[in-house]
């Protein structure tokens, strides 16, 4: 059965598919899908998962081994498979039919692939998938679909931004969703529920650029000390909001734990660098992230993460700005009482 993405939501409320095929090129949209029928599965009891990823190493008999072993704990589970070029070959097309024709009913497969060709469509192992499943093909959006689109993301964080403002907000973000989802969480950092005008939209876009908070990230990631000092005195110096900063500094420790996570689960390091979107200057910044910080030091900066946004609404004593600091050395393995008096802001 085909799907669009607007009708998966209802039909995951109605009856679990034994199989899903997700495809597209619109990172996002294509996660956020699976995230969801990944919960739903959860909340119906499939407590296992086992993600695979074909690669030039997968051998395709292992689909079929995993969905006749037993569960460790009789449980029900999710076989997460992911095809990141969007290409089975042979064994993957006799695989992927066997499968259809007898679906394990205590396994849920889920496929995510890269976005197919049109003769894709028509191969054997898609109809069997189309047959015995659901498949939801994911396409870029533009025009009035994304103007849609930013409307819904921004309602479902609360944000009231004005006809014009949405249309800035698209021109600026030319099709990237994610970077799109990035902007709306600023604007809600920032205003909350109130109402945002398009000179708004203007002016955080503008920030962002003009104050360049990934300068900052990016000196944390890398650990240079006084590259951090200067570039955060500057940021306050200049009037950047520290909602803004704290944004930042919250999102490069959530990306580095989902990262952490994918290569557990033996994700290929380059097939987790393309799901976050990483592009190849950043990935020598997170490659040195990743090799001195744990995630137990990640949750450090989580937590303290939580105490400045505490002081930055007044509902905690203390300079959010000192505790801002803080989080940029946790990062960085240093603790702040081994600098110098004039580390600290003023």
């Amino acid at each position: 059965m085909r799907l669009n993405l607007q009708q998966l939501g209802e039909a995951l409320q109605k009856k679990i598919a034994p199989v899903y095929f997700l495809s597209g090129d619109e990172p996002l949209q294509l996660g956020e899908a699976a995230d969801a029928i990944r919960k739903t599965a959860r909340q119906a009891g499939f407590s296992e998962r086992e993600v695979m990823t074909v690669d030039t190493h997968f051998e395709w008999h292992s689909l079929a081994e995993a969905a006749g072993s037993l569960s460790l704990f009789a449980d029900k589970r999710i076989l997460d498979l992911r095809v990141p070029d969007g290409k089975l070959g042979n064994d993957g097309s006799k695989a992927l039919q066997a499968y259809c024709e007898h679906p394990p009913s205590d396994t849920l497969l889920l496929i995510t692939s890269a976005k197919l060709a049109p003769a894709s469509l028509k191969t054997r192992w898609f109809e069997a998938i189309d047959k015995s499943g659901v498949v939801v093909q994911i396409w870029p959006l533009d025009g009035k679909d994304l103007l849609q689109w930013l409307q819904q993301r921004a309602g479902q964080r609360g944000l009231r931004i004005e006809p014009e403002g949405l249309r800035i907000l698209a021109s600026k973000i030319e099709g990237n969703l994610l970077a799109a989802a990035q902007e709306i969480e600023k604007l809600f950092v920032l205003y909350g529920d109130q109402p945002i005008t398009a000179q708004a939209v203007v002016d955080v876009v503008a920030d962002s650029s003009r104050y360049d908070v990934f300068k900052l990230v990016d000196a944390v990631l890398v650990g240079r000390v006084s590259r951090i000092l200067k570039v955060l005195q500057g940021l306050k110096d200049e009037g950047v909001a520290a909602p803004v900063v704290l944004w930042g500094l919250t999102r490069e420790a959530r990306l580095l734990l989902s990262i952490q996570s994918q290569l557990q689960q033996r994700v290929p390091r380059e097939q987790v660098f393309k799901n976050h979107q990483l592009w190849d200057k950043r990935k020598g910044l997170i490659n040195d992230a990743l090799s001195k910080l744990t995630r137990q030091q990640l949750f450090e900066v989580l937590v303290l993460s939580a105490q400045a946004d505490q002081q930055i609404k007044g509902q905690q004593c203390g300079d959010p700005w000192e505790t801002l600091l803080t989080i940029c050395l946790l990062f960085t393995a240093v603790h702040p009482l081994s600098l110098n008096s004039g580390a600290s802001f003023q």
